[in-house]
This record gives structure tokens, sequence and C-alpha cells, in this order.
């Protein structure tokens, strides 16, 4: 059961997302607070990261780089999950580490099938 780190700002998406993952028989686990998200990871080694950009505390870009550059964390797909939908943004995403990236708002069919795509190893 692949475990999902869900780091949102908003707990209502943090919600949705984990409805979501808990249906296809995922472990999730939410933190609404971006500076805790890194200390959460270490904990649970989670087996993939959603990130939203627009975050007090640390940005979702920062978050993303930090992540990505710990040696723990440099294999779990990262999936950017934001409401930025401009080329700019995409790209600082994926050069500071993530994996892929998906606009708010998304349909629950999209968001899982890329869980799916991002946890079969």
């Amino acid at each position: 059961m692949p475990k999902i780190l869900i780091v949102d700002d908003d707990v209502i998406i943090t919600d949705l997302m984990k409805m979501l993952v808990s249906m296809e028989g995922h472990q999730p686990t939410t933190v609404n607070d971006s500076t805790k998200a890194i200390e959460v990871a270490r904990s649970i080694q989670p087996d993939l990261i959603t990130l939203d950009l627009m975050m007090p505390g640390l940005t979702g870009f920062e978050l993303c780089e930090l992540l990505h550059n710990d040696p723990r964390f440099t294999n779990i797909p990262i999936v950017i999950v934001s409401a930025k939908d401009d080329p700019e943004s995409k790209e600082k995403a994926l050069r500071a580490g993530a994996t892929d990236y998906i606009t708010k708002p998304f349909g629950a069919d999209e968001f899982i099938e890329k869980i799916k795509s991002l946890t079969a190893r």
C-alpha cells in the first residue's frame, strides 16, 4: 500500500485528496503547514508527495527543491497540484525537482491516474 504525503495549506483540498487516494487503497498523510512537511516526510517515508505551490511559510517551489535535494527523497516522485497554470510556474517546478504537474481545479480521474502511474513500481 503506497504511502502518499499530501501538502497543501487548504484543508478542504487535503481532505478531498486524502479521500481520493484512500479510495484507491493508498495510505495518505496530510500536512497543512509547509514548514512541517519535511519532518513528516522523514517520519513516514512516503512513496509519493503532492505539493501545492502557493503556501505560507515555505512555498511549494522551495519545499520541492529541499525535498528533491535530500538524499532520502531524491527518488520519490513529487507531483505539484496548483492553481498556477502558467508555463513559467510549471517549468520552475520541474527545475525544482517535480516529477509532474496538475492544475487546480483537477478532475478526480486525472488525479488518480497520475497517482497510479507514479506508484506502480
